[in-house]
């Protein structure tokens, strides 16, 4: 189902929901970019575990409004807004790629509503002390995040006509994608029914401009606007050893931040890889008690 929801500010956020209507709230958030459509365990799934799942285009992607010079710290106050327009109390948050942040931003700014999150390969603040934050990190997304630390204006011009493509054939990021996947994630990305969700997650995402991953860009590789180590709830990070797009070492340095955090690493998988686990994630998610165990735990 649908909806649209404004904030105080006036702009519109769109979000989906799907699954049992009287289960329990999880909010997925999206990657970078992305959209309310991305991949998601199935309807079935949804049903089996007794899970409302809520995904919302975050500003300037899909139908949501633009949000120019937004933080990481900003998706807590749009996640309660779109809460509150359900009728959502409390819930949890996961998190996937450059929506990681996200999901632990509402961890560490709204403490009486989220009971557990977690974040799959996100990345770590652009000012973490002691991590390097670029070590294992494809070229592409080097450049990418040099050039919105050091010149915002070409970023701007580099994404527009990028996303205009993507737009018209989503096919075209995975494509570009493809010389830097690991085997496992061009195993799991020729898959054709995620391939068509990809798809059609991209395609969603940049509909109606690049601003939504413009800004995106932007907000990852400035401050975030709070600490992990105020995080308070329950907190699993998920990762593959592998994953060049979102490097393991954010996750380990996010393990040791987040107070009683349980950082589960694979170390056969990458990036994509996350999907997979979702699943699995959302069962823990569902916990009454803080014993997180997805996958095999390696030392951080």
């Amino acid at each position: 189902m649908r909806e649209e929801v404004r904030t105080a500010d006036g702009r519109v956020l769109t979000a989906e929901h799907w699954g049992d209507p009287e289960g329990k709230p999880v909010f997925l958030l999206h990657g970078m970019p992305g959209s309310r459509l991305g991949p998601a365990p199935r309807g079935m799934v949804l049903y089996q575990r007794r899970v409302r799942l809520i995904a919302y285009d975050r500003p300037g992607y899909g139908g949501s409004d633009r949000h120019p010079g937004r933080t990481v710290a900003d998706v807590a106050q749009d996640v309660a807004t779109i809460a509150d327009a359900l009728g959502v109390d409390t819930f949890a948050v996961a998190g996937r790629s450059g929506g990681g942040p996200g999901a632990l931003a509402c961890a560490a700014l709204l403490p009486e509503r989220v009971t557990r999150t977690a974040a799959l390969v996100p990345l770590a603040p652009r000012d973490a002390e002691d991590l390097d934050w670029f070590a294992g990190m494809a070229a592409s997304n080097v450049r990418e995040y040099t050039t919105a630390a050091d010149d915002p204006e070409e970023l701007t011009a580099r994404l527009i006509p990028r996303a205009s493509g993507i737009a018209r054939d989503p096919g075209r990021l995975l494509d570009e994608l493809r010389r830097e996947l690991t085997a496992s994630d061009r195993m799991i990305v020729s898959d054709a029914g995620l391939r068509s969700m990809l798809l059609r997650n991209y395609r969603e995402g940049v509909r109606t401009s690049a601003y939504g991953w413009i800004d995106d860009m932007l907000a990852a590789s400035s401050p975030w606007g709070f600490d992990p180590a105020d995080i308070r709830c329950p907190v699993l990070i998920w990762h593959g050893e592998l994953d060049v797009f979102s490097p393991v070492g954010h996750s380990r340095w996010l393990g040791r931040r987040i107070p009683g955090a349980t950082t589960t690493i694979d170390p056969d998988a990458a990036h994509f890889a996350a999907l997979r686990a979702l699943p699995e994630v959302l069962t823990w998610l569902l916990r009454e008690l803080p014993t997180p165990s997805v996958g095999e735990q390696q030392p951080v």
